[in-house]
């Protein structure tokens, strides 16, 4: 029963960080250019709405996701409009935007489905595992592809971030963009850039939510969980490797509180469901006091 137990924390963990790492791996993209997208909560809950939405209606998951890349694009696009070229403060631009991308999704949502008894749904991603038949290992690795392509975006992102002109343009641009722009790089167009980047990864943690894990789209999927990249990245200190750390520790405690309620441990739910986010807080704490923030995060630019 302890195995059982372990191994169905372990395969919760790796499904619960992934849309995590997709989130947090697009704030990276957006705050290491400069912006600080508070967005992404409404981000992700229209990528989730958009990829339900587009799967239930075409019969394609793939086509879903698509749309779901296509819609975060967009947002991103607008994030980029208001912050990046009107100088908007981007506090005041992320949360209004999360504001509305939420408000169309659930105006869509019943405009569509209307207001059913019994909420639509979806066939999910199906699961493999490259460990079939192996003890333990098989359970543990049986997850969705978009969960394996979440963990090795994240060397794939570090490597673009600190080993690619694209990417020492975002930090440039991110640090100092008068020197970049004195250098020759056109600043508004790489954090729009980034900022499209970001919103399409953001998208598809919340497609991942509502067509792998749910197979259904409810008005509370996300959660919060924009909110906990906002954290994670800071946790992270930037950097792509660290986000790895930091969705494990969520999805590891996020996954510890499902498992408790599951054995019937008599402890008020909400105090378990309190645990991740206490968890991240702590955290937080201990590792934001050695962060190194990008020097032009929160700055608009213009050009004079």
């Amino acid at each position: 029963m302890e195995n059982i137990f372990i191994v169905g924390l372990l395969a919760a963990t790796l499904r619960v960080a992934t849309p995590l790492i997709f989130g947090t791996l697009g704030e990276l993209f957006s705050e290491r250019s400069g912006v600080l997208n508070l967005g992404i909560e409404g981000i992700m809950f229209l990528g989730a709405f958009v990829g339900f939405t587009a799967a239930k209606l075409t019969g394609s998951l793939w086509l879903g996701l698509l749309m779901a890349i296509i819609a975060g694009v967009i947002a991103g696009l607008v994030m980029a409009l208001l912050t990046v070229r009107l100088g908007v403060n981007q506090h005041v631009s992320g949360l209004g935007l999360t504001l509305l991308w939420t408000a169309l999704s659930l105006f869509g949502f019943r405009m569509i489905f209307g207001e059913p008894s019994v909420m639509p749904s979806i066939s999910t991603f199906p699961t493999i595992s490259p460990f079939e038949g192996v003890p333990y290992l098989g359970t543990i690795f049986e997850q969705r592809l978009l969960t394996y392509i979440a963990f090795a975006l994240i060397p794939l992102v570090g490597w673009i971030i600190n080993r690619t002109r694209f990417g020492l343009n975002i930090r440039a641009v991110g640090e100092n963009p008068e020197a970049a722009d004195a250098a020759g790089l056109n600043v508004y167009r790489i954090r729009t850039q980034s900022q499209m980047i970001g919103g399409a990864l953001m998208a598809v943690g919340g497609a991942f939510l509502s067509q792998a894990m749910l197979g259904a789209m409810s008005f509370g999927i996300i959660s919060g969980r924009g909110w906990v990249c906002i954290a994670l990245i800071i946790f992270a200190n930037w950097k792509a490797i660290g986000v790895l750390w930091g969705s494990l520790l969520f999805g590891g405690f996020f996954a510890l509180q499902l498992a408790l309620q599951a054995t019937g441990i008599k402890l008020p739910y909400e105090l378990l469901m309190t645990l991740p986010y206490i968890v991240t807080i702590l955290a937080l704490t201990i590792a934001g006091r050695n962060v190194s923030v990008p020097s032009a995060l929160l700055k608009p630019y213009q050009r004079e």
